[in-house]
Parts: C-alpha cells; structure tokens; sequence
C-alpha cells in the first residue's frame, strides 16, 4: 500500500532498525494471521507491551536503545519500548513515529519532572493514533483500542504536557541517556526532560 507523505516513518534507522533480520522475522510472525493493519498493529503493540519487560518495573538491565536491543535482551525503558514498536510496525509496511510526554515524577529517584516515549501509528481507518506499550501494571493500564486512545498516562499536573509533534526518530536527548549510561537505576537518576 503507498503511504505517500509517509515515507519517513517507514525507514529504518540506526536506532528504528526495522531491517534487522531478528526484527523482521518477529514482525512477521506477529503479522501472521492477522488482517489489516489494525490487527496487525494490535498484534505488534500486545507484544511489546506484555512480553518486554519495563527496565525500572523490573529492575532489568542491560540499558537498550535499538529495537533489536531491545527484542534481543527483552527489556527497556518506555522510550527503548517505543523504538521496537516502531520498528516491528515498520517492517510491517504500516507507519509509524515518536511521541513523548512530560510528566511529574511522584517517585524518590530522578527528576522533578521526565519525558515518556510512546508511538505514534498511522492507521488507513483513523489516521494517526498514539498507542503507550509502555508495559501495564496495578497503577497503569494501556490498551489498543482505536480509535479510542487508551494511554498509560494522562498529563494533568502543572507542568505536565502532551508534547507536540509525531517524531520519525528519537530525541537526541533520549538517545544520549540511553547510550551514555549502562545501568537501569542510572537511566531513572538521570531521564531526559525538555
């Protein structure tokens, strides 16, 4: 199918590597059976979500940036999470890009406030739809409902935002603390903000 004016959120990326065999092979079988691409995003999304697990939720190292880091290893902060999502869509044929938040952090470590990664996925049916794999737990909860979004989080707070934009590659911001530190409590001690 042509996605025309899309062809930035189809590419692959040294950090959105959707050409890496382990990749593809994973989108494939993710895909099959699957009709449409709302099924198959379905499909790419529960994965992600439920089967990687969240690097501060389960103390998990090592620190991924890459999607194949991050389905080689199993784990990943929200942002590492978002870039496998990406990637799997991707080599899928279905768009897909980058969106953050900013949001207070209510825990002991880190920052006052911090970005989240999520995704953006362009759906023939809806258009553009954010989808949060960031991975559920007793106080969060994300589904896939398009065209219904069901996010891990809400901004509410004071200086809390929804960022603008759908980004085809990460924020340097993001790719520096994921590349820069080697250990999931250092990553919490320093996450990115804007």
């Amino acid at each position: 199918m042509k996605h025309s004016g899309l062809e930035e959120f189809l590419r692959a990326t040294p950090v959105i590597d959707c050409n890496n065999p382990a990749v593809t092979a994973k989108a494939r079988d993710l895909a099959a059976g699957a009709f449409g691409d709302v099924a198959v995003a379905r499909n790419c999304f529960a994965f992600v979500r439920d089967e990687i697990r969240h690097s501060w939720d389960y103390q998990a190292n090592p620190v991924t940036l890459s999607a194949s880091q991050v389905l080689e290893h199993t784990t990943g902060y929200c942002f590492a999470k978002s870039h496998l999502l990406a990637a799997l869509l991707r080599a899928n044929k279905i768009p897909a890009g980058l969106c953050y938040q900013r949001l207070k952090n209510h825990g002991t470590v880190g920052p006052e406030f911090y970005l989240h990664g999520l995704n953006a996925v362009w759906l023939n049916e809806y258009g553009w739809y954010r989808a949060d794999a960031r991975g559920n737990r007793n106080d969060v909860h994300a589904e896939f409902t398009p065209p219904k979004e069901c996010l891990a989080f809400v901004p509410q707070e004071p200086g809390e935002e929804d960022l603008t934009g759908i980004f085809s590659d990460p924020l340097p911001a993001v790719v520096d603390v994921l590349t820069k530190y080697t250990d999931y409590l250092q990553v919490r001690e320093n996450l990115p903000d804007v």
